[in-house]
């Protein structure tokens, strides 16, 4: 898919990846709609963006469901989409007893509940060769010690993205999964970034990952998982989950050390 003149719908785009998203489509000429909670932080991105004339922003609270069907009505007076990418997102880094019933809904809401809702809303809104992208995580095919809500949520967004592809493989409509690893954004706690500092896991910066996700949608892959090993231990915990769980027992003591502490959670990605 070429991107000049593609309208494109990016939520989250005031967060770290969102930002880089941002100018990675402006730079090739897409036209964009931003939607996140920050308001004012989308208003300063736009005037640094190539073609600032051409992108808009929308600010949602908390995307409720209103706003959802509100965004939805203002979009059918407008030129239909050609991308709609789920980017927004949040996540904390705690053991299940640590968590409130608040950090649970949140990780499920947002990451998930979320991406669903805006594409049920905006299905009808795409043109005849559209794309739904949804940016995933490598823990939504691991499940790791410290991240069991985030997990489920990334793991719940794989199988929304699988089965909606397969859903409409007759159609003109693709359904891109993006799963990247651990990225340097304020998504990630002193907690988190201390303990992949100790356990030494590699994380990558927004940048790039912005520039995997735009390679995904101009070849129009329906799967790309992001970093190496990463991509081998996918594999690997398909076939023999047995071997990863003993790798990460391992490492459990670690793990434990800054997942049981009271360091802030991630920020939310808006």
């Amino acid at each position: 898919m070429k991107l000049t003149n593609k309208r494109v719908l990016l939520t989250g785009a005031s967060g770290g990846i969102g930002q880089a998203l941002a100018f990675e489509l402006a730079s090739r000429g897409a036209h964009l709609i931003l939607v996140g909670r920050n308001g004012p932080a989308m208003n300063e991105l736009v005037k640094r963006l190539p073609g600032a004339a051409y992108h808009q922003v929308m600010t949602v609270k908390h995307y409720s469901h209103d706003e959802i069907s509100e965004l939805r009505e203002v979009l059918q007076y407008e030129p239909r989409l050609d991308v709609l990418i789920n980017n927004a997102g949040t996540q904390c880094f705690r053991w299940l007893e640590k968590q409130s019933f608040g950090d649970i809904h949140a990780q499920l809401y947002t990451n998930t509940e979320v991406p669903i809702l805006l594409t049920r809303a905006l299905l009808d809104r795409f043109n005849a060769e559209g794309m739904v992208v949804n940016v995933g995580s490598i823990m939504g095919d691991i499940g790791y010690p410290g991240y069991s809500l985030y997990c489920a949520s990334k793991f719940a967004l794989r199988g929304f993205s699988e089965a909606l592809s397969r859903e409409l493989a007759d159609t003109g409509i693709r359904v891109v999964y993006v799963a990247p690893r651990a990225t340097d954004t304020s998504l990630n706690s002193e907690a988190m970034v201390e303990m992949n500092r100790l356990l030494g896991n590699k994380s990558d910066s927004p940048q790039w990952v912005a520039s995997q996700i735009i390679t995904a949608i101009q070849k129009r892959r329906l799967r790309t998982r992001l970093g190496f090993p990463e991509r081998f231990f996918v594999k690997i915990n398909a076939l023999l989950p047995t071997l990863v769980d003993n790798a990460l027992i391992r490492k459990l003591a670690v793990i434990q050390q800054f997942a049981r502490t009271s360091l802030k959670p991630g920020a939310k990605k808006s």
